[in-house]
Protein backbone atom coordinates (compact mmCIF):
# COMPACT_ATOMS: atom_id res chain seq x y z
CA UNK A 1 0.00 0.00 0.00
CA UNK A 2 1.45 3.34 -1.02
CA UNK A 3 1.85 6.42 1.15
CA UNK A 4 -0.84 8.14 -0.95
CA UNK A 5 -3.36 5.37 -0.28
CA UNK A 6 -2.49 5.55 3.43
CA UNK A 7 -2.99 9.34 3.37
CA UNK A 8 -6.38 8.97 1.64
CA UNK A 9 -7.59 6.24 4.00
CA UNK A 10 -6.45 8.20 7.05
CA UNK A 11 -8.10 11.39 5.76
CA UNK A 12 -11.49 9.81 5.00
CA UNK A 13 -11.60 7.86 8.27
CA UNK A 14 -10.39 10.68 10.56
CA UNK A 15 -12.88 13.32 9.39
CA UNK A 16 -16.67 12.84 9.20
CA UNK A 17 -17.05 14.56 5.81
CA UNK A 18 -14.29 14.80 3.20
CA UNK A 19 -14.55 16.17 -0.32
CA UNK A 20 -11.68 15.51 -2.70
CA UNK A 21 -12.03 18.35 -5.19
CA UNK A 22 -10.28 20.60 -7.67
CA UNK A 23 -9.47 23.78 -5.79
CA UNK A 24 -10.73 24.73 -2.34
CA UNK A 25 -14.16 25.29 -0.84
CA UNK A 26 -13.48 29.04 -1.10
CA UNK A 27 -12.10 28.87 -4.64
CA UNK A 28 -13.31 25.79 -6.55
CA UNK A 29 -11.31 25.25 -9.75
CA UNK A 30 -14.02 23.41 -11.68
CA UNK A 31 -17.79 23.63 -11.97
CA UNK A 32 -18.42 20.14 -10.64
CA UNK A 33 -16.37 20.81 -7.50
CA UNK A 34 -18.15 24.13 -7.06
CA UNK A 35 -21.57 22.48 -7.30
CA UNK A 36 -20.54 19.79 -4.81
CA UNK A 37 -19.42 22.40 -2.25
CA UNK A 38 -22.62 24.39 -2.81
CA UNK A 39 -24.78 21.30 -2.29
CA UNK A 40 -22.93 20.40 0.91
CA UNK A 41 -23.39 23.96 2.21
CA UNK A 42 -27.10 23.87 1.33
CA UNK A 43 -27.37 20.55 3.20
CA UNK A 44 -25.86 22.23 6.26
CA UNK A 45 -22.41 20.61 6.31
CA UNK A 46 -20.42 22.11 9.16
CA UNK A 47 -17.47 19.74 9.43
CA UNK A 48 -16.42 19.65 5.79
CA UNK A 49 -12.77 18.89 5.08
CA UNK A 50 -11.64 19.46 1.51
CA UNK A 51 -8.56 18.10 -0.22
CA UNK A 52 -7.34 20.02 -3.29
CA UNK A 53 -6.24 17.32 -5.72
CA UNK A 54 -4.61 19.93 -7.97
CA UNK A 55 -1.88 20.39 -5.34
CA UNK A 56 -0.69 16.78 -5.61
CA UNK A 57 -0.81 14.66 -8.76
CA UNK A 58 -0.30 11.47 -6.71
CA UNK A 59 -3.40 12.22 -4.63
CA UNK A 60 -5.31 13.17 -7.78
CA UNK A 61 -4.61 9.76 -9.33
CA UNK A 62 -4.61 7.89 -6.02
CA UNK A 63 -8.16 8.89 -5.08
CA UNK A 64 -9.45 7.45 -8.37
CA UNK A 65 -7.77 4.14 -7.51
CA UNK A 66 -8.94 4.24 -3.88
CA UNK A 67 -12.60 4.68 -4.81
CA UNK A 68 -12.52 2.91 -8.18
CA UNK A 69 -14.29 6.05 -9.46
CA UNK A 70 -12.83 7.95 -12.44
CA UNK A 71 -13.89 11.53 -11.71
CA UNK A 72 -13.42 14.30 -9.17
CA UNK A 73 -15.01 15.60 -6.94
CA UNK A 74 -15.48 12.66 -4.62
CA UNK A 75 -17.42 12.81 -1.37
CA UNK A 76 -16.80 10.58 1.64
CA UNK A 77 -19.03 10.51 4.71
CA UNK A 78 -17.84 8.51 7.74
CA UNK A 79 -15.17 6.88 5.59
CA UNK A 80 -17.65 5.67 2.97
CA UNK A 81 -17.44 6.76 -0.66
CA UNK A 82 -20.71 8.52 -1.56
CA UNK A 83 -20.13 9.69 -5.12
CA UNK A 84 -19.47 12.69 -7.31
CA UNK A 85 -21.20 15.95 -8.14
CA UNK A 86 -24.35 14.48 -9.76
CA UNK A 87 -24.94 12.01 -6.93
CA UNK A 88 -24.37 14.73 -4.32
CA UNK A 89 -26.94 16.92 -6.09
CA UNK A 90 -29.49 14.10 -6.28
CA UNK A 91 -28.99 13.30 -2.60
CA UNK A 92 -29.50 16.98 -1.71
CA UNK A 93 -32.79 17.05 -3.62
CA UNK A 94 -34.06 13.85 -2.00
CA UNK A 95 -32.96 14.81 1.53
CA UNK A 96 -30.53 11.89 1.75
CA UNK A 97 -27.50 14.19 1.95
CA UNK A 98 -28.92 16.11 4.91
CA UNK A 99 -29.74 12.83 6.68
CA UNK A 100 -26.24 11.40 6.04
CA UNK A 101 -24.60 14.58 7.36
CA UNK A 102 -26.78 14.55 10.49
CA UNK A 103 -25.96 10.90 11.08
CA UNK A 104 -22.25 11.74 10.77
CA UNK A 105 -22.81 14.61 13.24
CA UNK A 106 -21.45 16.95 10.57
CA UNK A 107 -24.48 19.19 10.08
Amino acid sequence: MSDVQDFIRETVTTHPVVLFMKGTAQFPQCGFSGRAVQALREAGATKLVTVNVLEDEEVRQGIKVYSNWPTIPQLYIKGEFIGGSDIIGEMLQSGELQAALKEAEAA
